[in-house]
């Protein structure tokens, strides 16, 4: 098993990254003074893959958690649920000490993150998640939410956990559309801070495909170490952390637009750094390589790059997004492959003209 750490000062946290390591998961709560009751969140599909495993460890360390499930989907990443999970953990004995561990994807990580934020003003949160997206990204950097109909993430804190582990063995029981929509993330990191990594990604798309173990640790293991390096710089999203929302502009608005039901996050943010890229192109900043790369990328991984809504239908969901200042729509751009910029588009809409027939 690897560890590398987020070097955050007191809020430092390690990531443990392996094959089959699930079952130590116990093993490594030592350093986090944790009380003898707490709460496993999930849902019923990862529940019963992995459920039990998680369960045992912690009771070995004389842990006892008590196993609470929520419906699987994104629309359930919502204040309704958040006040079920509250209501569920009040008679459970809990005190300021006791975890809360979330075993899922990036719903489950968002959602329980955000619960133990705020239950109690605060509970200790363990990250195990079981999907590529949350192993590159979501469960690292603390960022922990909740959608609004309207808005994704609109809802939420900052709250580093005790630890994560990711065992890229549990991603052999992913359903292959949801292991394609992680790639997005991992390219998202090519982009915006690793060529090499990217070009990489551009000649293993067969192993990667077939999920041979030393390529997925790899990709784990090089996506967190540069959102780590990102977020250690900026871990309250007040400037360089922003340049991980490549993508995520057009992504997000697509989501909500579609009422997080016809797009899974990496399959919408696959479409966003398209347009980001080709916008890219449109403003002068890279020459046309760059988005007929990383479409042509995309598009062997299986991923969806056409917008497939006419640009004035985002409109009020694009108007959403937390990077506008001063009624000012703000996208993470690319000037190279692992240089990108944030800047200013005066109108989004125009911008992203023409982009559906890609």
């Amino acid at each position: 098993m690897e560890r590398m750490t987020v070097n955050l000062g007191d809020r430092s946290y390690p990531i443990y990254i392996g094959a089959h390591v699930l079952p130590e998961v116990g093993s490594l709560v030592r350093p986090c003074d944790l009380s003898g009751r707490g709460a496993l969140i999930t849902n019923p599909v990862v529940g019963q893959l992995y459920g039990q495993q998680v369960l045992s460890s912690f009771e070995q360390r004389g842990i006892a958690l008590t196993l609470l499930e929520v419906p699987d989907g994104e629309e359930f990443k919502s204040l309704t649920i958040a006040a079920a999970l509250y209501e569920k953990l009040l008679p459970c004995g809990l005190d300021r000490r006791s975890p809360i561990v979330a075993l899922g994807g990036g719903v489950i990580g968002d959602l329980a993150g955000y619960v133990a934020a705020t239950f109690m003003r605060g509970l200790p949160l363990i990250q195990i998640p079981t999907s590529l997206l949350a192993q590159v990204d979501s469960s690292v950097g603390g960022k922990v939410g909740l959608n609004l109909p309207q808005a994704k993430n609109m809802v939420g804190a900052f709250h580093q956990p005790c630890f994560v582990l990711s065992d890229v063995s549990l991603l052999s029981t992913l359903p292959p559309p949801e292991f394609r929509a992680g790639l997005a993330e991992v390219v998202k990191y090519g982009v915006i801070a690793d060529k090499p990594f990217f070009e990489w990604l551009e000649g293993n798309v067969a192993t990667i495909l077939e999920l041979r173990e030393e390529a997925l640790i790899h990709m784990v293991r090089t996506s967190c170490r540069i959102k780590a390096a990102i977020v250690e710089q900026d871990e309250k999203d007040e400037g360089i952390r922003g340049v991980l929302n490549f993508g995520h502009t057009v992504g997000h608005a697509l989501e909500a637009a579609t009422g997080y039901g016809a797009f899974r996050h990496g399959e919408a943010v696959a479409i966003g750094m398209v347009a980001a890229a080709r916008i890219s192109y449109q403003v002068g900043l890279c020459n046309e390589e760059i988005p007929a790369r990383l479409q042509a990328l995309l598009q062997r991984i299986g991923l969806p790059t056409a917008l497939n809504l006419k640009p004035e239908q985002l409109k009020e969901t694009i108007g959403y997004d937390k990077k506008i200042k001063n009624n000012m729509s703000y996208f993470v751009l690319t000037k190279d492959l692992g240089n990108v910029t944030v800047a200013p588009v005066f109108d989004p809409l125009e911008a992203l003209e023409g982009l559906s027939a890609t």
